[in-house]
């Protein structure tokens, strides 16, 4: 594993692009770089004494709960890049989480804010801020993005056309026995036509309202809104997530 550093109540590791986490232009595809922030996001949080296995022996577990991510010019294969992540505080019951991918030459290609929470692993019931009160004791002012990742949902009046169904499988899950957050940004991306998903993506905005789990089938509709397109996730007619494509 590459190393993970630290500057002040910053993170960082320094990685090359490998072929697999692109796409046939051979720029970074969005769900890697999600897999990418989360690695790096649970690494930083241990670094602080609130990882995965801080929280796990209380039997809690983060889960990310929103996104906003912003692309500029696109890291491709092989190319070095500098992951920065720092945890920023928190804004109601979300712990925020900021991103900056730099370029070789130091500049950003993509920025990221992202809204976390603290469920018990076994009631799935959100824990609330003041009963983990440590963790708002570290953050940094910087910023990558400065709201906080919005709510999302459909285009109001408008109908949203049935795109494809996905049945929950062992490739989705994760570690907390749930579906992946990237895995949601590959359903959705595999919704769009091709030429939409190959066009330079500007931003991507995601909420995640209910987890899915194994076996769940879930039903995915799209709408498209001037040069965005919004893809919806249902399960029994319960909205799972919903995400927000800008091109």
């Amino acid at each position: 594993m590459t190393p993970v550093e630290r500057e002040g109540y910053k993170f960082y590791q320094d990685l090359q692009i490998p072929c697999y986490q692109t796409n046939r232009q051979t720029s970074l595809r969005p769900a890697a770089f999600m897999d990418l922030a989360q690695e790096l996001a649970m690494w930083a949080a241990s670094g602080l004494g609130f990882g995965y296995d801080n929280l796990h022996v209380h039997h809690v577990a983060w889960v990310l709960s929103r996104m906003h991510i912003h692309f500029g010019n696109l890291p491709r294969w092989r190319e070095k890049i500098r992951l920065y992540t720092w945890h920023k505080g928190s804004d109601g019951p979300f712990y925020l989480r900021d991103f900056i991918m730099q370029d070789a030459q130091g500049e950003p290609c993509i920025t990221c804010t992202s809204s976390w929470v603290v469920i018990n692993e076994e009631s799935r019931h959100f824990v609330r801020p003041e009963e983990f009160k440590e963790l708002l004791k570290v953050g940094g002012l910087d910023e990558a993005i400065a709201q906080p990742a919005p709510k999302l949902q459909l285009p109001r009046g408008v109908e949203a056309e049935p795109a494809a169904e996905h049945t929950v499988s062992y490739s989705d899950l994760d570690l907390v026995g749930h579906t992946n957050n990237a895995r949601y940004v590959v359903w959705a991306m595999d919704c769009l036509p091709l030429e939409v998903a190959e066009s330079p993506l500007k931003d991507l905005y995601i909420v995640y309202n209910k987890e899915t789990t194994i076996g769940e089938k879930v039903s995915l509709y799209r709408v498209k809104e001037g040069n965005a397109w919004y893809i919806e996730g249902r399960v029994d007619t319960k909205t799972c997530f919903a995400v927000k494509f800008e091109y």
